[in-house]
């Protein structure tokens, strides 16, 4: 599916960092050399910066879980990462996709000079994310109230306060989005990557220190709850400040019938990426595994630091693949996504080898009852390296406009990797549920692959588009 149709030729920036042009304009319609380098180079910077600020996030991050770790022990931990594991299920599943289709539509649109299309898409998505996210939210404590007598009171507050921090997570995921689509990067991602753990921290450290408070996963999640209310609040002055002037006349319009089909895989997609990562814990969580649930999030955290320079690729890729694909430039296409599958495998390996090295040491930090974490990661770690090869792949079919065969291809991993969990858990517990996610891992990465050769023309993976972007070079400097 796609909604786009031939496209007017258009002058865009590749990306903006706080409203400041990065780069001048790029005509979508030139072919020229230096164009191609030109617009390959802008990605570079613009990803470099997504990089630092997850980075930053992630070590804010590591920081953040290893004092939770520490000072609530094993068990309120393995309760604090199977409660977030559901918010973070439920939120992503409230943004109904509006967070990743805001990022098509709406540079789109504006590129097509057709503002109305676009107001009206962000008025619809946010209303429609805050009433899932309300709805989902007063379902889950009235389900938690009910069953509250059934469960250990210490998890039975923490899903509470869990609920009531969804609606508050749902709007800076969605307001992210927004902003990413208004090109302010560095807007888009602050609040939920340094704001929201920052905060956590310095509240976690001034009980700690200041207070004679017991620290257990209930009050972890009231942390929580308070620093994803500023997170929410920065992300929606952001969204006001860099509101393009445009929008600001005329009447919204709206086009279900255009919208729907695209927003139903986007949906399916966002939720299933969601479980893919969650899986395991919520599995080992819900067999009461609470312990090994805590454990395996730990792990998998760590692990998940390798992807991400693929995903600060992507916060840069996406409005560009959705341009490009306005346009039907294959050939540009397969440049940029080259250079951004080069840039993701490059930062991978560059944060796998310390990590690998330093594992025992990272995991000594969170105490004596995570050692068994160590072996876990190094699992998941393989699963991650194979991903970050193959580069930014579901943004790449998402922004292209193979939503649903991306949605059908998460879809069966899923479920491959929920019984995979299952048997695994059975057989050897913990050890087999990080077996199992790196083998999905794999399996999604090599099948999206062979989608995007066979069905878009692009040749994906590290050696593929290292001939690839010689081929480009080569043909550039013929023309």
């Amino acid at each position: 599916m796609s909604i786009f149709g031939p496209a007017e030729t258009a002058e865009f920036d590749l990306a903006t960092v706080n409203g400041t042009a990065t780069a001048s304009s790029v005509d979508l319609g030139a072919r020229t050399p230096g164009d191609t380098h030109g617009l390959t180079q802008r990605l570079s910077h613009a990803s470099l910066w997504a990089f630092f600020i997850y980075m930053a996030g992630a070590a804010l991050t590591f920081v953040t879980q290893v004092a939770i770790a520490r000072m609530v022990g094993p068990a309120s931990y393995g309760i604090y990462a199977y409660v977030f594991a559901w918010i973070a299920l439920l939120s992503y599943g409230a943004t109904l996709g509006f967070h990743v289709a805001v990022m098509r539509f709406v540079p789109t649109y504006l590129t097509t000079k057709q503002p109305p299309m676009a107001l009206g898409f962000i008025m619809l998505g946010a209303k429609a994310c805050i009433a899932a996210a309300l709805v989902i939210s007063l379902v889950g404590i009235l389900l938690v109230t009910q069953e509250a007598d059934e469960l250990d009171p210490e998890l039975a507050g923490s899903l509470l306060i869990g609920m009531a921090t969804l609606p508050l997570v749902t709007v800076y995921l969605a307001g992210g989005g927004l902003v990413r689509a208004f090109e302010a990067l560095i807007s888009a991602l602050l609040p939920e990557r340094i704001v929201r753990d920052g905060l956590v921290l310095t509240l976690l450290c001034g009980a700690a220190y200041l207070t004679s408070w017991r620290l257990d996963a209930v009050a972890v999640m009231w942390m929580l709850f308070i620093a994803s209310a500023v997170a929410a609040s920065i992300t929606a002055f952001a969204s006001w400040r860099h509101w393009p002037v445009e929008l600001n006349f005329g009447k919204p319009a709206y086009a279900f019938r255009e919208w729907w089909p695209s927003l139903l895989p986007i949906v399916i997609m966002v939720f299933i990426d969601t479980l893919m990562n969650r899986t395991a814990v919520m599995l080992l969580g819900w067999d009461g595994y609470v312990k090994d649930a805590g454990i395996f999030s730990a792990a998998a955290n760590m692990a998940m630091l390798i992807a991400l320079p693929r995903v600060a690729v992507s916060s840069a890729f996406a409005p560009t693949i959705a341009r490009l694909s306005a346009r039907n430039d294959v050939a540009r296409l397969q440049t940029v996504f080259a250079k951004a599958t080069i840039l993701s495998c490059a930062g991978g390996l560059a944060l796998a080898m310390p990590l690998l090295m330093f594992t025992e040491t990272i995991f000594h930090l969170l105490g004596s009852g995570f050692s068994s974490g160590v072996e876990l990661t190094r699992i998941l770690v393989v699963g991650q390296l194979i991903g970050v090869a193959a580069g930014p792949q579901q943004q790449l079919l998402t922004m292209a406009g193979h939503e649903r065969a991306a949605a059908t291809l998460m879809a069966v991993s899923a479920v491959i990797n929920i019984l995979g969990c299952i048997a695994g858990i059975a057989l050897d517990g913990v050890v087999g549920a990080a077996i199992s996610t790196s083998a999905m891992l794999i399996f999604w990465s090599i099948s999206q692959a062979v989608y995007i050769h066979v069905r878009l023309g692009i040749l994906p993976g590290v050696g593929w588009t290292l001939k690839a972007r010689v081929r480009s070079e080569q043909s550039d400097k013929v023309l």
